[in-house]
């Protein structure tokens, strides 16, 4: 019994140890424009680790100051880009060009992200063309010079169904475009048959749909058959001329529900403290002027679109090429995409702040 007690008494002080090592999971903070200073400080701390470990050529194809054009120059289709491709790293490089990633993004976000990179392989397979799908061809960008803590700043990663771009300045973060697709949607075939990468973005879509009433249904249903493609594209400036579907003050509790665990999934891509600060802005724009919008079929397979537009946010989801096989996710801030709200202020506050990386 003693060495029973004994052993109980170790463990429940192991624990208890190892408890305090584990970082606690901190409160939403409440300033609805700016994330808490620690958690920008890390991602300005990966994005340096990142700048010390490359050479002066690599320094050269990866760097750019925020005015370069090349910023706004965003896409997500299988083409060669500027930046420094993961293909020309070190295994170092690497893991700091991935720790950039994991500290912009939640465990949730950085998994998709990879995985959407680890898709090229599949579809490299089933097209026998490894040389257009290679997963190593995602490409890393700095823009202006993260060393500089008062100066604007940001960074890209991009390749085939992926874009996130981030831009900061006076200690606030713009978190977009961000553009996550998948194709396959679902792997149909092979050792990864059943792998949907955006499972949630289109089932809770679905669900929602599926919660309307005839009424509700006719005025959220704005075409018959689903756009090939988002509507907002790759346009530097995302805007549709209308709002359209059905307002957020018409759907019930529930359906309301689900359509802010549609934003919130959305979000939540994003690192705990950016997803929350994103979300509180939303929130402060106002949730009843959400609209949610429907093209397409009404199940998965049919062709599907959905939307949800507000003041500030654009999400856009989209599933018709490839035999309704092939995702497209996007999210927009009508107000700061590429941080044009952070810069427009902070260049008004410092009308000669043009700080470049030195080269």
């Amino acid at each position: 019994m003693k060495v029973r007690l004994l052993f109980l008494a170790v463990l429940a002080s192991v624990v208890a140890l190892v408890a305090s090592q584990l970082p606690s999971r901190r409160p939403a903070p409440t300033d609805d424009t700016t994330p808490p200073t620690d958690a920008l400080q890390s991602m300005r701390e990966a994005a340096l680790a990142l700048l010390e470990s490359v050479d002066e050529a690599q320094r050269q194809t990866m760097c750019r100051t925020m005015e370069d054009e090349e910023r706004q120059n965003w896409y997500y289709v299988p083409h060669d880009r500027e930046g420094l491709m993961l293909k020309n790293m070190t295994l170092d490089q690497r893991r700091r060009a991935f720790a950039l990633m994991r500290s912009a993004l939640s465990s949730q976000g950085y998994l998709k992200a990879t995985s959407i990179m680890h898709l090229e392989t599949v579809l490299a397979e089933m097209e026998q063309n490894p040389v257009r799908r290679d997963p190593e061809k995602y490409y890393f960008t700095l823009f202006g010079d993260p060393a500089q803590p008062d100066e604007p700043w940001g960074w890209r990663v991009e390749g085939h169904h992926l874009s996130l771009n981030f831009s900061s300045a006076n200690g606030a973060l713009a978190i977009t475009p961000a553009f996550y697709g998948s194709n396959p949607g679902e792997v149909r075939s092979g050792p990864y048959a059943g792998f949907r990468i955006l499972a949630d973005e289109e089932d809770l879509g679905l669900q929602l749909l599926g919660m309307l009433n005839a009424d509700q249904r006719r005025r959220a249903v704005i075409a018959a058959e689903s756009p090939y493609e988002i509507v907002s594209g790759n346009q530097r400036r995302a805007e549709l001329e209308k709002f359209e579907g059905i307002r957020a003050t018409d759907l019930t509790e529930a359906q309301r529900l689900v359509l802010w665990m549609i934003v919130e999934e959305a979000a939540h891509n994003l690192q705990h403290d950016f997803a929350h600060t994103e979300l509180e802005k939303i929130k402060a724009a106002g949730l009843d002027s959400l609209y949610f919008a429907w093209a397409g079929g009404d199940r998965s397979g049919t062709g599907t679109y959905y939307r949800i537009h507000g003041p500030t946010v654009l999400f856009e989801f989209d599933n018709t090429q490839n035999d309704a096989n092939h995702i497209h996710t996007v999210w927009r801030d009508l107000q700061n995409d590429f941080g044009e709200d952070l810069l427009r202020r902070h260049y008004e506050t410092h009308p000669h702040s043009h700080v470049q990386v030195q080269h």
